[in-house]
């Protein structure tokens, strides 16, 4: 009742505007106290797709509880990766919902994709769009007044971080373990998307942003895509949210110990714009800042999404250059990192700090935080980026012995290409020789994350018939370094998956020895 009472007090602009029910997203509707199911998504995006013929509706996947992953396609003439592809055009993954608690991307890409087929938006000529608005589906609908506390609403409520496994979606893009994961690496490999733009919801730090982003941030990406994101793209873009609203935008990060720097997170691929970069695309995370107001932040979002188009747009065929280049750019001999750690920035930054007011939610009573509109500048190290801590060379092939069969259909899932030996082969090349190794005591995300120490030694060897090889000049080259060297911090020794090969004495992935 409170929850009618508050929603018929706050009619939306949508409605102001005279846009049909029908085609308002629940958030809309409920003058933004609720968010949209996915059933709901799904009916909205077929209703779109039905009114123009601009926009087609198809599914990339599955979640674990069997609920299908929508995917809507603008610019093309039709769903099909082959009528994508045929277009020419500058390929641009859109993603919200990975998190299902952080629901600002969902209504974001629903409004924009309304907004899209009334033809009052100037990209179709130049991009097309996937827009996948609710990745994380199950999560989406484990609703609780109690998820993402002090979070500034939606006061009825919003889903869980986890899928239905229980795994965190942005843990699992290097592991696979979930079928939400193995549907966007299908997907990557089908529509080939030359940019995504992964939409999440930040807490924590209270800093003055209405809105913070990140690029890849493995060391491993491709310097040409690092530079035209750092250098140009996302400083544009940042400069457009504050000439059109007037919002301050920057770096993702949050203070470091003791209150002291501004850190990013992690640089491992397991991370979703991380991998992206490692697959040699353009990737960009935003993360709206969660103690504006709901709408706020959705329309933060929006709009962000907006200015990242307009970009994309007004650079399309440079932006199928750059991706390209670093498709073809020769990885065999070069030394790439296996583990990184934080860089300083070379002279300290000026980061935008803020403040809070607590307000209760009036289902619960438990308190909410909603933003101030103040903003002191503080000086501090900006920890932005990652350098190698160890590295190695990269071979002109890896060899994965025929034992290690799910090693080799993950490979594979990934989309990286493999050739199978028909019969034995007699070659010089090098296996890892494992001198210590440690599981850790605790589970992450289903799985004891393993190191292990030793080198590689050169010997001669028959492989059998049914080895699997990895040519490393391919495109997908850096995520299957990652993948297979036996020291990565996030390939598949890491994850455990050669546990038992590994507790019986050998590694079963062998080497060309690198030039």
């Amino acid at each position: 009742m409170l929850l009618a009472a508050v929603t018929a007090a706050h009619p939306t602009a949508a409605r102001a505007q005279g846009i049909p029910d029908d085609l308002l997203t629940r958030a809309e509707r409920s003058g933004f106290q609720e968010t949209t199911r996915h059933e709901e998504v799904v009916e909205l995006a077929q209703r779109l797709a039905a009114q123009s013929p601009d926009v087609h509706y198809t599914t990339f996947g599955y979640t674990n509880e069997g609920r299908s992953l929508p995917l809507i396609v603008v610019g093309a003439p039709a769903a099909t990766p082959e009528a994508v592809l045929g277009t020419g055009k500058t390929r641009v993954y859109l993603q919200g919902n990975i998190h299902g608690g952080e629901v600002e991307g969902k209504e974001a890409l629903l409004m924009l994709l309304r907004a899209h087929g009334s033809r009052s938006y100037p990209w179709g000529e130049d991009l097309v769009l996937l827009v996948a608005p609710i990745y994380n589906a199950d999560g989406n609908e484990r609703i609780s007044l109690r998820n993402r506390p002090l979070q500034h609403g939606p006061v009825g409520g919003m889903g869980q971080r986890a899928n239905a496994q229980g795994l965190d979606l942005n843990r699992d893009h290097t592991k696979l373990d979930s079928p939400e994961a193995r549907s966007f690496a299908a997907l990557m490999t089908a529509y080939d998307p030359h940019v995504t733009v992964d939409l999440h919801t930040t807490n924590g730090t209270r800093h003055a942003y209405h809105l913070t982003y990140s690029p890849p941030l493995h060391p491993n990406t491709s310097p040409a895509i690092d530079g035209l994101l750092r250098g140009r793209w996302l400083p544009a873009v940042a400069g457009a949210m504050r000439e059109r609203h007037g919002w301050a935008t920057y770096y993702y990060g949050n203070l470091g110990p003791g209150g002291e720097g501004w850190y990013t997170f992690d640089h491992r691929p397991r991370f979703n714009n991380n991998y992206v970069g490692l697959r040699n695309r353009i990737a960009i995370l935003s993360e709206a800042y969660a103690y504006l107001t709901f709408e706020e932040r959705v329309r933060a979002t929006l709009h962000f999404v907006e200015a990242q188009l307009d970009f994309a747009a007004e650079h399309a065929a440079e932006i199928r250059r750059v991706v390209a280049a670093a498709d073809a750019e020769p990885l065999v001999g070069r030394r790439l990192a296996t583990r990184a750690d934080f860089r300083r920035s070379e002279e300290p930054v000026t980061i935008l700090m803020g403040d809070v007011d607590e307000e209760r939610h009036p289902g619960t009573g438990l308190p909410m935080l909603r933003r101030r509109d103040v903003a002191t500048p503080s000086r501090m190290y900006e920890y932005g980026s990652f350098a190698a801590t160890e590295t190695e060379v990269v071979p002109p092939a890896y060899y994965v012995l025929p034992e290690a069969a799910d090693v080799i259909e993950r490979l594979q899932a990934h989309g990286v290409r493999t050739e199978r030996l028909s019969t034995p082969a007699a070659l010089t090349l090098e296996g890892f020789r494992i001198d210590s190794t440690a599981v850790a005591a605790a589970e992450f995300q289903g799985r004891r994350e393993r190191t292990v120490w030793g080198a590689w030694v050169r010997s001669a060897e028959t492989l059998p018939a049914g080895t699997v090889r990895v040519p490393m000049s391919q495109p997908l080259g850096r995520l299957a370094f990652t993948l297979l060297e036996a020291r990565s911090d996030d390939g598949f020794v890491a994850w455990g998956f050669l546990d038992a090969a590994i507790e019986g004495g050998g590694l079963p992935v062998r080497r060309l020895p690198p030039p």
